[in-house]
C-alpha cells in the first residue's frame, strides 16, 4: 500500500520544490542569540527568532537550569495529577499568575497545546467562540476540538467582532472573544480595550493568546492587558515560556480561578502528558525574578524596534504598521520571498520568507524579528543587507 501513497507524496514534495516553496530547515551548530553559526561555518545576525528579549541562552538562565537538574533532576516520568507535581511547578505557576495579574495558573508542555486543551472542558455545544481571523493555527485547533458554535470576525474588526457577538447572542448560553495578543505575521495589536467594551456589552468572556505580546508589549512588558489598562478583566490568557521568557519550551493559561481548576480536570493534553522537566521550570522562574528587576531588556527591545522601522521605511521598503517587536517587510509575491531570504543569508543576515498557506495568497514577506540582544551595528548590518538586495531584485526602485 505504501508503494502507491509514497508515489503520491514524492509528487506532491516535487511540485512544492518546483513553486519555489519548499521549506528547508538550517542547522545551527551554536547556541540562540544574535548572533550565531550554521553548520556550513557561516557566522550570521538571527533575525527571524522569538528571542524577543535575548534570554535564550542568558547566564542567569543556563545557571538556574543547571541549578534544577542538580535539585531536582531530568525528568518526571509522569503525568501531574499522579505523580508529576513538584513544589517548582507550583511555584512558576503563582509567579505567572502574579506577572499578569490573574488568579491561577496551569502549566503544559507547549503553548500549542494550552491553546488546544482550553476550549472543550468549559465549552458545550450550547455556547459559541467568537474568534479573530488570523488567530493562531493551535487557537484554531483548540476551536475545531471543542462543539461549542463558532462565529469569526475580521482581523481586528471592532464593527464585525459586534455583529458575530449579536449573532451567537440569540443562541449562545456563554459566549467567549478569542483572540491574539499580537498577530504572529502582522506584528499588529488587538485591540483590547475596544474588544473589552463589547465583551462587557454582550456579557461575554475574553480570551487573549499573549505570546508574541508577553515580554514585549506594556511598559514592564506585561502584554497587551497592561498595554490597554485593562489587568485582571481578561478572563483566560494563554502563553508560552518558548519565546520572550526564555526561548525553551513550555506553555500556560493563567485566569480565573474556576477555569483554570476545571482545565486540571479535565484538559486533555494536560492530563495525558509528561509534567513540564525541571530545568525548564527552573529557568522560568529565575525568568519572572529577572522580569520584576527591571525594564531595562523591554526598553532596549522597544528603541531597537523603533530604529529598524524608521530606518526601513525611509529607504522605502513596503512595512505593516506594528506595535509589536515584529517587522513585516511586504513582497508580495511567495517565489521572491524565498529568493530574497536566500540572498539576505548571503549577505550574513538570517530571515525566513513567508507564504501561503501560512499568510494569505500574495501577501508574502519576510518576517523580521527584534531583539534586546541586537545592538545597532546589527541592525545597521541588516538594514544595508536588506537594501542591497532589495535593488538587486527591484524590490527597492
Amino acid at each position: 500500500m505504501y508503494g502507491k501513497i509514497k508515489e503520491h507524496l514524492a509528487t506532491e514534495l516535487a511540485n512544492i520544490k518546483e513553486a519555489g516553496l519548499f521549506k528547508d530547515e538550517r542547522i545551527i551548530t551554536s547556541p540562540q542569540g544574535a548572533e550565531i553559526e550554521l553548520n556550513t561555518g557561516q557566522k550570521v545576525l538571527n533575525f527571524c527568532a522569538n528571542n524577543y528579549l535575548g534570554l535564550s541562552n542568558h547566564p542567569r538562565l543556563v545557571e538556574a537550569a543547571k541549578r534544577t537538574l542538580d535539585s531536582h533532576g531530568f525528568g518526571m516520568s509522569s503525568v501531574r495529577f499522579i505523580c508529576g507535581t513538584q513544589d517548582i511547578h507550583k511555584e512558576l505557576e503563582q509567579k505567572i499568575a502574579e506577572f499578569f495579574g490573574t488568579e491561577d495558573t496551569i502549566l503544559y508542555a507547549a503553548a500549542f497545546d494550552a491553546n488546544g486543551g482550553v476550549f472543550e472542558p468549559i465549552l458545550t455545544a450550547e455556547d459559541a467562540i467568537i474568534s479573530d481571523s488570523l488567530n493562531h493555527a493551535s487557537i484554531i485547533d483548540g476551536v475545531r476540538l471543542c462543539k461549542a458554535q463558532r462565529f469569526r470576525y475580521q482581523n481586528a474588526d471592532m464593527e464585525d467582532l459586534e455583529v458575530q457577538l449579536k449573532k451567537a447572542s440569540e443562541t449562545a448560553r456563554f459566549k467567549i472573544i478569542v483572540t491574539d495578543g499580537v498577530f504572529s505575521m502582522d506584528g499588529n495589536v488587538a485591540p483590547m480595550d475596544k474588544i473589552n467594551e463589547l465583551a462587557k456589552k454582550y456579557d461575554a468572556m475574553i480570551m487573549v493568546d499573549e505570546c508574541h505580546s508577553a515580554g514585549v508589549v506594556g511598559k514592564t512588558g506585561r502584554g497587551v492587558t497592561e498595554l490597554f489598562d485593562i489587568r485582571g478583566e481578561v478572563d483566560i490568557i494563554t502563553g508560552t515560556l518558548g519565546k520572550s521568557f526564555g526561548g525553551g519550551i513550555g506553555g500556560f493559561t493563567t485566569g480565573r480561578k474556576e477555569i483554570i481548576e476545571m482545565l486540571r480536570q479535565k484538559s486533555r493534553p494536560y492530563l495525558f502528558s509528561n509534567s513540564l522537566i525541571p530545568a525548564a521550570v527552573g529557568a522560568g522562574i529565575e525568568m519572572f525574578n529577572m522580569m520584576k528587576e527591571t525594564t531595562e531588556l523591554q526598553d532596549k527591545l522597544h528603541a531597537n524596534t523603533d530604529y529598524f522601522m524608521e530606518k526601513m521605511k525611509n529607504v522605502g521598503f513596503d512595512i505593516k504598521p506594528s506595535k509589536s517587536a515584529i517587522c513585516a517587510v511586504m513582497l508580495y509575491d511567495a517565489k521572491l520571498s524565498q529568493d530574497m531570504a536566500a540572498k539576505l543569508l548571503d549577505e550574513g543576515i538570517y530571515v525566513i520568507g513567508f507564504y501561503y498557506p501560512v499568510v494569505p495568497k500574495g501577501l508574502a514577506r519576510i518576517r523580521v524579528q527584534l531583539s534586546a540582544a541586537h545592538e545597532t551595528e546589527h541592525l545597521d548590518k541588516a538594514i544595508t543587507a536588506f537594501t542591497k538586495v532589495g535593488k538587486e531584485l527591484g524590490v527597492l526602485k
